[in-house]
């Protein structure tokens, strides 16, 4: 774990807090390792049935570590790169829902921390860019491939190649951003959607995110093979009984996880 990152239960909702604020929460080695140690038990607790993610202070999270980054050798920034790229990994591989509660600047690896969680909501204050090129460098945290997913290609390009952040309105109106808050409502909102997806069959969301995670790599065939496979599956858990039979009963259903 770090002491830059802060871990607390919501309920059955995890809430991870970047807590670096008098370094904008910038993203050095420890941050990324003690993320992904709290990830590790996140996944390993199946009470945990969504996360959420936001930032200490007046930034979400302003990028990677430069000063950190300075005096790193060729070889040193892949390891840096592939860090970073593990720990974004590991929030796109867990089983649950994941939100950014994007509260302030989400740049350069703040952003690409962001674009690893399934949505995200921003405060009115946010801002987001991928910043790299005014220092004479490219994103390094899975920028290029992820943002380019969310967006498209051509809004991928403009960010990434003029290094100009944009306020939280123009990043809703391209996609990366699915709901803007009052900063003061950014994180119950956030909490809220948890909540919501975590009330659902746990079962079913898990599987519901892996069939639109894998079938948005594969072609319209194979990706509507792996909602079928799905589909079926999930009819040989008891929580898919359980769901169905409370709402021809009017009662509210009991997911047991199985």
């Amino acid at each position: 774990m770090s002491e830059w990152v802060t871990t607390e239960r919501r309920e059955d909702v995890a809430l991870l807090t970047l807590n670096r604020p008098q370094a904008l929460n910038a993203l050095d080695r420890a941050t990324l390792e003690g993320l992904r140690a709290d990830l590790a038990e996140i996944a390993a607790d199946d009470s945990i049935r969504a996360l959420v993610l936001t930032g200490a202070g007046r930034a979400f999270a302003a990028g990677a570590d430069i000063a950190e980054m300075r005096s790193l050798s060729p070889m040193e920034a892949e390891a840096f790169s592939r860090l970073g790229h593990r720990t974004m990994l590991d929030f796109e591989a867990l089983a649950i829902p994941t939100i950014a509660a994007v509260n302030g600047f989400a740049l350069g690896g703040g952003c690409e921390l962001a674009l690893a969680c399934d949505w995200i909501y921003a405060s009115e204050k946010a801002r987001f860019g991928q910043p790299e090129v005014a220092l004479g460098l490219i994103p390094g945290f899975g920028g290029t491939s992820r943002l380019t997913r969310r967006v498209g290609v051509a809004w991928a390009k403009e960010l990434v190649m003029t290094g100009e952040p944009i306020r939280a309105e123009d990043a809703m109106r391209i996609g990366l951003v699915n709901r803007i808050w009052a900063p003061e409502e950014l994180l119950e909102g956030a909490l809220g959607a948890a909540r919501q997806a975590a009330a659902k069959g746990p079962l079913a969301v898990s599987l519901a995110k892996r069939v639109l995670d894998e079938g948005q790599d594969a072609d319209a065939r194979t990706a509507h093979a792996l909602e079928q496979n799905g589909f079926g599956l999930i009819f040989g858990t008891e929580d898919h009984a359980e769901g169905m039979d409370a709402f021809l009963e009017k009662r509210d259903p009991v997911f047991r996880r199985r």
